[in-house]
């Protein structure tokens, strides 16, 4: 690159026609294979699951799960969050994250979370660049992988009061 060069960085949304990316995205990150539902999801979450581009290049992706809590407050579940090895380092899982921080922050939405696999360092500092925690370990999460636990990694989003 040359110096100076911004690098376009574009994220579009997850649809029907585009979804066989998400699942080739998934297929070279992630050591597991997700079903039907996990698609399903994805694409129900709307705006909170995207690709991301490098160049044109469809480079990573972030896949969101609704859920409603006890007395009816929606909270976000990160199904995945990926960006592929050469394309790391340069903002794109940071764009992906913030994008859904965002969209919670002006959704009132006061939670978000994920599991990530107890040994995933990287992706455990990742996350608590952005204010994330660890809220619980779950032993045996994980089927057919080593080590099969995993901990619960949390965001609670404190919503701007209105001034009185």
């Amino acid at each position: 690159m040359g110096a100076g060069r911004e690098v376009a960085i574009s994220l579009d949304a997850v649809r029907d026609k585009n979804l066989m990316q998400l699942r080739k995205l998934n297929t070279a990150l992630f050591p597991v294979r997700y079903n039907d539902k996990y698609y399903a999801d994805a694409l129900a979450s709307g705006e909170f699951t995207k690709l991301a581009y490098f160049s044109d290049i469809c480079v990573g992706s972030i896949a969101c799960r609704l859920e409603k809590k006890e007395g009816g407050a929606i909270c976000v579940y990160i199904m995945t969050l990926g960006v592929l090895a050469p394309y790391r380092g340069l903002g794109i899982g940071t764009k992906l994250l913030n994008h859904v921080l965002e969209l919670c922050s002006k959704q009132n939405m006061s939670e978000i979370y994920l599991h990530v696999q107890t040994n995933n360092e990287d992706a455990i500092n990742f996350y608590k660049k952005f204010g994330f925690e660890i809220t619980d370990t779950i032993h045996n999460y994980y089927t057919n992988i080593t080590p099969p636990d995993c901990y619960v990694v949390t965001k609670f989003i404190i919503q701007p009061q209105p001034k009185k």
